[in-house]
């Protein structure tokens, strides 16, 4: 079985996405930074690598965008993941306790009504897991941490509580990349990357060739170029496969009329999974 690679140590909520999409024997490999998934795939260190692009609540996560424009890897898939949060802590200590919460910026902004009501102070840190193991070997009796219920059982902290984020469609959504294209599915989205030229309408225009086709634009986001300041790069997704007859077409019309374009690659559709569906 191949190895696929994230970003985080076990128990991360990117490991968790692949025992989702890929199934529970999966060969997993724990990297530092997302920017060496990139590595360990270009590299053949991995078959594949599984990157975080946007949350339902929380938005896009900018670097992911980044690294896709600079690197040269192939969407394979989309994974969408419902997730659960859920409230650790050292065995023996109770909820009331607690004086301190430490997770991830975004992890806590998912559960500020929880953290709120409880009247905790947020510590923010780099990963959901790296954070669970951390207190597992230094244990603080007013300290938890919020993190996935694997994480809990990885490191064997005490479960106070699940599910303590905000609202139940907290989705996050991950890409599968690989160095080749996917085969070609029944129902398939796109995703690109273009730069509208510096004059009235050009937006409006590269955008004009999907509409006047009948094509969905299920996402668009701007984000600046790092080279050029004042510039910025647009990152679409919209459904079909780069084959279709009409897709072929308003692409070929982009091409004219955008000052650049980088295709991501066409893959499956996922289906969202339903917020009270246990995975």
């Amino acid at each position: 079985m191949p190895k696929i690679a994230f970003q985080g140590i076990k128990g991360a909520y990117s490991e968790k996405a692949i025992y989702q999409f890929f199934g529970p024997d999966s060969q997993t490999l724990a990297m530092e930074s997302l920017e060496e998934i990139f590595s360990a795939v270009e590299s053949g260190q991995a078959k594949l690598g599984v990157l975080p692009v946007e949350n339902a609540l929380t938005g896009s996560h900018p670097m992911a965008y980044e690294l896709l424009m600079e690197r040269d890897l192939h969407i394979q898939a989309e994974v969408i993941m419902r997730v659960r949060h859920t409230l650790m802590a050292a065995p023996g200590v109770k909820l009331a306790d607690l004086k301190r919460v430490r997770s991830t910026p975004q992890s806590l902004r998912q559960c500020e009504k929880f953290i709120n009501r409880h009247g905790l102070e947020t510590i923010p840190s780099f990963d959901t897991a790296s954070s669970a193991r951390d207190l597992a070997e230094n244990p603080k009796p007013a300290l938890a941490v919020i993190a996935s219920k694997l994480a809990a059982e990885i490191y064997g902290l005490n479960i106070l509580q699940e599910e303590v984020e905000d609202a139940p469609f907290n989705y996050t959504r991950f890409f599968v990349l690989g160095n080749e294209d996917p085969p070609r599915a029944q129902r398939s989205k796109t995703s690109l990357i273009f730069s509208a030229r510096h004059l009235p309408g050009s937006l409006y225009q590269c955008l004009g060739e999907f509409a006047e086709r009948n094509i969905n634009l299920t996402k668009i986001e701007s984000r600046p170029r790092r080279n050029r300041p004042w510039q910025y790069l647009f990152y679409l997704d919209f459904e079909g496969h780069w084959q279709d007859p009409v897709v072929e077409a308003a692409l070929l019309a982009l091409l004219r009329r955008a000052g650049f374009v980088k295709m991501l690659g066409s893959y499956p559709i996922a289906t969202t999974p339903h917020p009270g569906k246990n995975l």
